[in-house]
């Protein structure tokens, strides 16, 4: 699981955040004769049935509150509820003009016009426009606690927004610049299937709002937050409207989930009649591609997984660079390392982190080494800047007489928690295990199949330590909220701060760092958030991640993502031949 903050051989220029992509290592497999589609006995297009794989099971169709917000549903999402942005093939923003266009009409105070598509409208005919803007202000603002939200990092720097139910035109005036506010959220959820569970009509959802009547909407933030969950079986469907090419029309639990195309979609109609999601565990993937059980999978790349992906007949395989990391967090809630520095030390001292990137990441990229910073990929600008003056390179060789000394010759036992099955990851704990076992931990694997649930390790603090990947982007708002103190360590409350870190210097600096335009200013703020980081050792980044998707070649229009947008950004384009 790769959280938000969440490309073959991808050569991308992103713009906005002026990122160059290149891809880091071949792995690619095309067709014999490329250019002419093989011979194919596809169905026609409005009968196909495009099978994808992903390793962990959706949680609920509403994947923007703080215990679901991760890529186990944002790819199914993707194309069910999109935004007025998304993540380009080659990681950049692009606008959705098929809902609204927008654009900058001040700098000072920074303003935006949205202009929504009239013909823009959920799957049940009702209209999309203002009173869902509000609803996602209402959810992002802070303002009204009840409702659980990823990120709060956008809509705490905008004013309310002036406009009524029906209108299709909303204006953001920025109370505080936002260097990201190309990719500002807009629409996340329908407002009118909020306010109609909350017990109101859309006109008092929407003036609940304006008059910051939280009593009001104590019902409505009651189903925002969990009215959506699977919980085992499909919520109703008249619940669940779709804003995009798809809509969720089954579900088996344990087993897939269906999307069919949104025949009342106005812009461009999926080209495949249905989308399955089926829930593959990592090491069956690729026999469940080899076995036609599924067109495309997107595993964790390790060396067995790409030798075996290579050795297929018929399967297109990409590698390259994307915007996911490993790491491993420390909880500072609860635990051994809680308030102890010098236990985190001892711990960083012997976690053999250039041994686990040249056992499992250097068979794919050669050039791969230690990430030591968290926030700037390797394959981004400024990125040896950013390591040289925060020193993360110090943490690259293993010092066990170090850790010893640390320890003081106590014995501390360790648990570290993460998602299984995971084979490179259970091999990295391995690696970490037999290192640091030496030193006077007591390393103990802790790695569960509920590690990303709701009220799993990760989510409610069971652990020492969790080694888990973010997935994200370009933006520098995207990882913001990882560091940022926290107001309740809870499992609705920490957001993306899964072990609960502070330190009110990074705080002030984060907020210093979003309402910067200046792009060499931006990377001089990032450069002093990551040596505090790792002054603190607030976390122990381990490596990028390589890129890796394969998919019958006869599957047209496949087209793999570095952002945590993932392969399915584009499904609705997806089709046999």
């Amino acid at each position: 699981m790769s959280y938000a903050r969440r490309t073959g051989k991808f050569l991308a220029v992103a713009t906005g955040a002026a990122i160059l992509l290149t891809a880091c290592g071949s792995g690619e497999k095309t067709p014999a004769a490329e250019g002419t589609a093989p011979a194919s006995n596809a169905p026609a297009a409005d009968t196909q049935t495009i099978t994808h794989a992903h390793e962990q099971e959706i949680g609920s169709y509403n994947n923007n509150t703080s215990e679901e917000y991760s890529s186990k549903d944002a790819i199914v999402l993707n194309r069910v509820l999109p935004d007025v942005w998304y993540f380009g093939a080659d990681g950049s923003v692009q606008r959705n003009t098929d809902m609204a266009t927008y654009e900058k009409v001040s700098d000072s105070p920074l303003t935006v016009k949205y202009t929504f598509n009239p013909n823009a409208s959920w799957s049940d005919g009702q209209p999309i426009g203002c009173a869902d803007v509000l609803l996602t202000y209402a959810t992002g603002s802070g303002k009204f606690p009840d409702f659980s939200f990823i990120d709060t990092e956008q809509w705490p720097r905008v004013e309310m927004p002036d406009c009524k139910v029906g209108d299709k035109e909303v204006t953001l005036k920025y109370k505080k610049s936002f260097v990201d506010w190309e990719a500002m959220t807009m629409v996340t959820q329908p407002a009118h299937i909020v306010a109609e569970q909350g017990g109101l009509t859309v006109e008092q959802l929407v003036d609940a709002i304006k008059s910051g009547d939280k009593a009001k909407l104590k019902k409505a933030a009651q189903f925002y937050n969990k009215g959506w969950l699977f919980n085992g079986k499909l919520p109703d469907k008249k619940l669940m409207p779709s804003s995009g090419q798809f809509l969720i029309d089954s579900y088996s639990p344990g087993q897939s989930i269906t999307l069919a195309r949104n025949e009342n979609y106005w812009g461009e109609k999926a080209k495949a009649a249905k989308v399955v999601i089926r829930f593959i565990p990592q090491d069956e993937q690729v026999q469940a591609l080899q076995n036609g059980e599924t067109n495309i999978i997107e595993p964790q790349s390790n060396p067995d997984v790409l030798a075996q992906l290579n050795g297929l007949s018929g399967v297109t395989v990409k590698t390259g660079d994307q915007f996911l990391f490993d790491h491993l967090d420390f909880n500072f809630n609860k635990g051994p390392f809680k308030d102890d520095i010098n236990l985190r030390k001892a711990f960083a001292l012997c976690v053999p982190r250039q041994q686990i990137v040249d056992n499992l990441i250097k068979p794919q990229n050669p050039q791969a080494a230690p990430m030591d910073v968290r926030n700037i990929a390797p394959f981004q600008p400024g990125y040896a800047e950013a390591v040289s003056f925060s020193g993360g390179d110090k943490w690259n060789t293993v010092d066990i007489e170090g850790a010893k000394k640390l320890l003081g010759g106590k014995k501390v036992k360790v648990r570290i928690g993460y998602n299984q099955p995971n084979p490179r990851r259970t091999q990295v704990v391995e690696l970490i295990k037999a290192s640091c076992d030496q030193a006077g931990f007591d390393i103990e694997d802790t790695g569960s199949e509920k590690f990303f649930d709701e009220s799993g390790d990760l989510a409610t603090g069971n652990f020492d330590v969790a080694l888990f990947g973010w997935s994200g982007s370009a933006l520098n708002s995207g990882w913001t909220s990882t560091y940022s103190t926290v107001k309740k360590c809870t499992p609705e409350g920490k957001g993306n701060n899964k072990g609960c870190y502070s330190n009110k210097e990074v705080d002030k600096l984060t907020d210093e760092m979003l309402g910067e335009t200046d792009p060499a200013k931006t990377q001089e703020i990032i450069k002093q958030i990551e040596k505090i980081l790792w002054d603190d050792l607030a976390t122990i980044p381990l490596y990028s991640q390589p890129a890796l998707a394969a998919w019958s070649e006869n599957l047209a229009n496949v087209q793999p993502n570095p952002s945590q947008a993932s392969i399915t950004w584009n499904m609705h384009q997806w089709a046999m031949q």
